[in-house]
């Protein structure tokens, strides 16, 4: 393209730059320029004679080709509208079509020359050029030799033609030499140097990008469009994607086109793509291109939870989700509490929603919440959610308030529940042996009581429950005895006081006149009654701490007038304890030896024994007691006789 712009005129050289300033112009896109034309030469030589002819055909991308069909000579419009046209005169010649833009200049000249160097047409990036050294008269002429700047090209020497690649022409100039035979003799010819017209394979690539300003979070679509040659069609081209220096997608492919799924803010970058053949032998790249994405400032953020509604129970899982309606990038959500200053939590994503998980919520976690979403442009706010913990109810307690330690018929209980945990209001339930007694609720939470009145039927195993719409729970069983006062029981304690009473009196005279018979008889002598005689301060009784002994002295007389049963005699043993009273009971008991010795039995003594009785004293104090402790007269009553373990002994031993 240089070689040419070279040999134009000034004005050539400006309405050449002012295509190439359409074609990179900013903000065309390359699907709005049409493919260049490109003219074929027949024969395919850029230099001829004079006096030749040289058929030029105009091509398009489309074959055949359609429409209608421009040519230029010099730059001036001809009046051929043919696809083909044959030319005699050295210029500058271009084409164009109804559906291609105008093609690239081809410089076509017709010499006079005795001797020329002609190079093929049309030569592209990356071919091989062949170079033909010709005479006027090919049979005059022989020695033929090629130079490139002046250097002749070894091993080339006398060849009718030579290749050459293109990627080594540059801008150098090409020559041959040839003898030439004749009636003078044989002299050297020089033809005139040229340069080699290399057409582009492809143009530069223009990238493009759909939309052309994207919003940010959707799809891209990059497109490196160029073209070839209808000659050149049967190459294959592949493409790269570039932002900055980084290669996008998967680098090199056969597609011109490339799809980001979604682009955002931070990829507003410069952007390129380059072209290439599959045989790396020509390379080309695309001018840079911005691309700026747009950013959505984040609207309608809303706060939910789950579970919906806000009510929770201790011990369950709270999710908070923070969304927005609009918004575009990268997003912060942020979630707070009313009344704290610290963020419950940040995250930053690039979604339209974020959620926070509060597992195993606490009565302490209650309170007002909401969220705040940013993209940049400053944070929004949601509006406040309540939110509620209400506890379950643990284990109640049923204590039982009675207004004495044992419970008696006709008293009021109080029975009080009372659970330590549980949210307000709370429903309290009074069971007896599983029968439910009565309800009352507490508003306020932790305890609740009722009152009863007992009745003989009470006693017996009372319960409570507690339930505030979470899970009713029961407490431990309280067992209650109700005594319950009979007439048969009062009666027997008064009887039992009274004969109690009795009982102390005949004893006490029994003691009197023990004592006083002991007084009248001589010491160790037989009462009438054949009970041993006493001295006086004997009559105290003797000592509970050794065994009482009787005397051993003889009777008076030898015999008793009359042989009777011996009739018990009581007297008071040991009456300093004011608490007990003993009775010492004497008796003489019948054996054979007895009754054949009658007249000396009262001089053996062997039969006589001495038994001790406890007797409880009742005072006039204890009635009052025992009136009101049914249960315990009967104790009283059985505790007013007892066998005292005292040592027994035979009379006389």
């Amino acid at each position: 393209m240089r070689q040419t712009f070279l040999a134009l005129s000034e004005d050539k050289v400006t309405m050449h730059l002012w295509l190439l300033l359409l074609i990179l112009a900013p903000g065309r896109e390359q699907s709005g320029l049409a493919p260049k034309a490109f003219i074929h030469l027949t024969p395919p030589w850029s230099v001829n004679f004079d006096g030749e002819k040289v058929t030029l055909t105009c091509r398009d991308s489309n074959s055949p080709t359609r429409g209608d069909i421009s040519w230029y000579y010099n730059d001036n419009l001809l009046k051929e509208e043919s696809g083909e046209i044959q030319i005699m005169k050295t210029g500058y010649y271009k084409c164009k079509t109804k559906g291609s833009s105008l093609s690239d200049p081809v410089h076509v000249r017709f010499s006079s020359d005795w001797l020329i160097l002609q190079a093929s047409h049309p030569v592209f990036e990356g071919d091989y050029v062949y170079l033909r050294c010709r005479g006027r008269k090919e049979e005059d002429i022989s020695e033929k030799i090629y130079y490139k700047d002046g250097e002749e090209l070894g091993g080339n020497y006398n060849s009718d033609s030579i290749t050459i690649n293109s990627d080594s022409l540059d801008n150098s100039k090409y020559h041959c030499t040839a003898s030439r035979r004749g009636f003078w003799g044989s002299r050297k010819e020089t033809s005139k140097p040229i340069q080699i017209q290399v057409q582009e394979l492809f143009p530069p690539p223009v990238l493009t990008a759909s939309p052309s300003q994207p919003i940010e979070g959707s799809p891209v679509t990059l497109k490196c469009e160029t073209w070839l040659p209808p000659e050149k069609s049967y190459i294959q081209l592949q493409f790269c994607f570039f932002r900055e220096d980084q290669a996008l997608g998967s680098g090199w492919s056969s597609s011109s086109g490339l799809q980001i799924p979604a682009i955002w803010s931070e990829d507003s970058r410069s952007y390129w793509c380059q072209a290439e053949t599959v045989t790396h032998s020509t390379m080309k790249r695309s001018l840079k291109s911005q691309i700026r994405v747009q950013r959505v400032p984040v609207s309608d953020v809303n706060l939910e939870i789950q579970p919906p509604g806000g009510k929770l129970i201790e011990g369950e899982n709270l999710v908070l989700i923070c969304s927005v309606t609009k918004g575009t990038g990268t997003i912060t959500f942020s979630w707070h509490r009313e009344g704290t200053i610290r963020i419950l939590e940040k995250k930053t994503q690039r979604s339209l929603s974020a959620e926070l998980q509060i597992p195993t919520v606490k009565e302490s976690d209650a309170g007002r919440y909401y969220c705040a979403a940013d993209n940049i442009h400053g944070p929004i706010l949601s509006t406040l959610i309540t939110i509620t913990v209400r506890i379950p109810v643990s284990r109640p307690v049923l204590t039982i308030r009675a207004p004495r330690a044992q419970a008696v018929v006709g008293d009021v209980v109080e029975l009080r529940c009372e659970a330590w945990r549980g949210s307000p209001p709370i429903l309290y339930q009074f069971y007896h042996e599983d029968a439910t007694l009565g309800s009352s609720s507490a508003p306020s939470g932790r305890a609740a009581s009722f009152n009863l009145s007992l009745t003989a039927d009470h006693s017996g195993n009372y319960s409570c429950e507690a339930d505030n719409g979470l899970g009713a729970q029961h407490s431990d069983k309280v067992i209650l005895s109700v005594t319950v006062p009979s007439r048969s029981k009062i009666i027997l304690i008064t009887v039992g006081v009274i004969s109690g009473l009795l009982i102390i009196l005949v004893l006490a005279a029994t003691a009197a006149l023990v004592c006083k018979f002991k007084t009248q008889r001589k010491s160790g002598g037989l009462s009438a009654t054949g009970i041993p005689s006493y001295s006086p301060n004997e009559c105290q009784g003797p000592s509970l701490s050794k065994p009482f002994r009787t005397g051993t002295q003889e009777p008076t007389h030898s015999e008793p007038p009359v042989l009777m049963d011996l009739q018990p005699v009581y007297s008071n043993v040991n009456p300093g304890d004011s608490g007990l009273v003993y009775s010492e009971i004497w008796s003489i008991q019948r054996t054979k030896e007895n009754l054949a010795n009658s007249p000396r039995m009262h001089q053996e003594h062997e039969g006589l024994t001495v038994i001790y009785s406890e007797l409880k004293k009742s005072h006039p104090d204890d009635s009052a007691s025992q009136a009101r402790s049914s249960d315990r007269a009967h104790d009283d009553d059985r505790e007013n006789y007892e066998n005292v373990p005292c040592a027994s002994s035979a009379l006389g031993h």
